[in-house]
């Protein structure tokens, strides 16, 4: 049986990782990330397209593609996430499941940062975890994957 697949999709600023604001958002590179979401995938037997863009418009379309490909997303929006009603659009469109992380616990930072239209789209929100976050994330799309299964 063929494992289902989940987008996990990264915005702006991700690709600096390990370097940015190590305070803020620790030291794992984008590469750690990759691998803490390749470790969660291959214990949970589902398969992942793990990818980062600083792009609004190349995360929308990621977005879009998943529609009828993936049977969920999680997605970490950076500052995309409180400024795209573009990309809360199309996470409504393709209907699917959409868990968001954020490494940082974005309520403990500036109040630009408390409001979210990405949320919006989100069944739930993880934030203030690290990167062991998204694994966290995989784990709730995994199982509500699986509800959908039985039911």
């Amino acid at each position: 049986m063929k494992r289902p697949l989940i987008a996990v999709l990264n915005g702006p600023n991700l690709n600096m990782l390990g370097l940015r604001q190590p305070g803020i958002y620790g030291h794992a590179t984008l590469d750690d990330l990759e691998q803490v979401c390749i470790q969660a995938a291959e214990r949970l037997d589902v398969a992942i397209d793990f990818r980062q863009t600083n792009g609004e418009g190349e995360l929308v379309s990621w977005v879009q593609e998943c529609h009828g490909r993936a049977r969920g997303i999680v997605i970490n929006p950076a500052a995309y996430g409180h400024t795209s009603v573009a990309l809360l659009d199309a996470l409504l469109a393709v209907g699917l499941p959409v868990v968001e992380v954020h490494i940082s616990n974005i309520h403990r930072r500036e109040s630009f940062r408390h409001h979210y239209y990405v949320s919006q789209a989100a069944i739930g929100v993880i934030c203030g975890l690290g990167v062991r976050g998204y694994a966290h994330a995989l784990q709730a799309i995994t199982d509500m994957i699986e509800d959908e299964d039985e039911g």
